[in-house]
């Protein structure tokens, strides 16, 4: 496994199986120019809620890390809520499979899972 981080831990980073899930849904797309995009808006019952989604656009101020070739980017209002955040990618068989964040800034989060503060 590779892992490379700007800037120490400010944003978040991708384990092996969230990285080879990516990469398999970006080889996927056709468009190897595509990043995984994680940040935080405000909403749901808690305060915010995540949103994961593949971009183009990399700012000069988006926080990057790299996981084997994949590459997360976290904008600069999301970082301080995201620094040291963990995106992983659970395959539970019947149960589903889906990307799961670890995050250590979450003090809380609502009864639906979906949101935190």
């Amino acid at each position: 496994m590779t892992t490379e981080q700007t800037e120490t831990t400010r944003g978040a980073t991708l384990t092996p199986a969230a990285a080879a899930k990516v990469k398999e849904l970006i080889e996927a797309e056709g468009d190897p120019n595509l990043v995984l995009r994680l940040g935080v808006v405000p909403g749901g019952c808690s305060g915010f809620t995540y949103e994961m989604y593949f971009d183009t656009q990399v700012d000069p101020t988006d926080v990057v890390a790299e996981t084997d070739g994949v590459k997360i980017v976290v904008d600069a209002q999301s970082a301080t809520l995201l620094a040291g955040a963990v995106v992983d990618f659970r395959d539970r068989g019947l149960q589903g499979a889906g990307f799961a964040i670890d995050n250590p800034n979450q003090q809380r989060g609502c009864g639906c899972g979906q949101s935190f503060c």
